[in-house]
């Protein structure tokens, strides 16, 4: 199918698409009513006006409630000031500047290259991938983590490595997950990084716990070990290895924690081998992979955390692996299995993000040589006319190959101005609901609380 070669064209094109996607986003998949940010306004707002207790709030009709670390309620805490209506709007416009702000870190400047009709038509690729819907549909804050990691993964890109770590030390605070970045800066020796992080994470906690020390104490002790609070491991939304194995019937801890020692070492040596090569990029797209699969809960909303390793397979001249694991998780499949996700198919399809997760930790491309690294403005001076045969050939000559050869290297393989972190200087309102029709109980199964 060719693509249209007019202006009007591909306005009907764009505006046949958009209507879609409207219509798929908003019958499809089973509205999620804003569950999580409905957990976490009511949960501040109690606390705050109502001299409740933080980790006691429930949903009026769940049982679910709060169960981030302290600082993310201290941080939460404007949302008392608005009324709940506001609070979704203002987490809407947050979440879309977040991912504004991930999808240029990412991509660079190639963006700009793609015009109106590029943009338009990634615009509603990203709308149709579940992770991101259900992201803005639960209202849930992991596009705002990954937005913080992927700052500091652009300082280490970018040779400023001194302001690196505030970001992923706040994410950590925030949520337990992303403290595995901290883990990444170790493991390849960026001392200085690490310890700005863990110093953020330290002092925002500590922090918490000045302002709130009995839900500081409570969380700590007590509700950070407790994952009935969060929901049922085998449900099929759980798309991490302790999902599958839940899934499985397997109850044993020692199983779990073997398979998550393997996961780490394989992550450990691809993200030192990314790393020793400057590819940042890789490295941190690795440690969210890893994320997913280690954490005991990964909810498909999680999965945003994958967003970097399709850039990453493009960026590698794989855009037809992208767009193929990319189009499968759109499709809501994993869902098929809601009811019961037994014998191999439910084995196979019930696990199918986590599968893709695992295998793009595998085989992601990592360590490519500098030179090896298809750039996009490289590719746009491909297709540029050759010079006429009748043309003199010029070409400069120095015994002194300093900064011309260091020119010509960075804009091949995108240095010092390519696209993203390539730079390398030196439904229901169950969350993560399915296309499933709705249920009369506003949760779906007594699956999980927000996460």
């Amino acid at each position: 199918m060719r693509a249209p070669g007019t202006d009007r064209g591909r306005l009907l094109l764009v505006l046949t698409l958009a209507a879609a996607v409207t219509a798929f986003t908003a019958t499809v998949p089973l509205l999620r009513d804003w569950f999580d940010l409905r957990v976490y306004h009511g949960a501040v707002d109690t606390w705050i006006h109502h001299g409740g207790r933080l980790y006691d709030y429930r949903v009026p009709g769940t049982p679910y409630g709060f169960t981030y670390p302290p600082f993310a309620a201290v941080a939460m805490v404007p949302m008392a000031l608005l009324g709940l209506r506001t609070a979704i709007a203002v987490g809407l416009l947050l979440n879309l500047a977040a991912l504004a702000l991930v999808v240029r870190l990412l991509t660079g400047r190639a963006w700009r290259r793609l015009g109106w009709y590029g943009c338009t038509l990634g615009a509603c690729a990203l709308a149709l991938f579940e992770p991101l819907r259900d992201t803005f549909s639960f209202g849930q804050v992991n596009l705002l983590l990954l937005a913080l990691v992927l700052v500091d993964a652009r300082l280490l890109a970018t040779g400023r490595g001194r302001l690196a770590g505030v970001g992923i030390g706040l994410a950590a605070a925030v949520k337990l997950t992303p403290a595995l970045f901290i883990g990444l800066l170790l493991v390849t020796r960026r001392w200085r990084a690490a310890a700005v992080a863990t110093v953020v994470a330290l002092a925002a906690t500590g922090f918490a716990a000045v302002v709130a020390p009995d839900a500081s104490r409570f969380y700590w002790t007590d509700a950070m070990w407790d994952t009935t609070r969060v929901g049922r491991l085998d449900y099929v939304s759980n798309q991490s290895l302790q999902g599958i194995l839940a899934r499985l019937g397997e109850t044993d801890r020692a199983v779990w924690a073997v398979a998550v020692l393997l996961t780490l070492c394989v992550w450990a040596v691809r993200a030192r081998r990314a790393a020793a090569a400057q590819d940042w990029t890789a490295a941190f797209a690795l440690t969210g992979l890893t994320a997913c699969l280690v954490s005991p809960i990964t909810w498909v909303h999680h999965l945003v955390w994958l967003l970097p390793s399709f850039a990453v397979l493009v960026r590698a001249g794989h855009p037809r692996i992208a767009g193929a694991l990319y189009a499968v998780l759109c499709t809501s499949v994993v869902w098929l299995w809601f009811d019961d996700a037994s014998g191999v198919d439910g084995f196979l399809g019930g696990n199918t993000y986590a599968w893709i997760t695992l295998g793009l930790l595998l085989w992601l491309p990592v360590g490519q040589p500098r030179a090896a690294r298809p750039n996009l403005a490289l590719s746009a001076r491909a297709i540029d006319p050759a010079p006429s045969p009748a043309a003199p050939r010029m070409a400069q000559v120095s015994s002194q190959p300093g900064p011309a050869a260091g020119g010509d290297t960075a804009a091949a393989t995108g240095t010092a101005a390519g696209p993203g972190l390539g730079r390398t200087r030196s439904a229901s309102k169950e969350p993560t609901g399915s296309t499933r029709p709705a249920a009369a109980n506003p949760q779906s199964s007594s699956a999980r609380a927000s996460s």
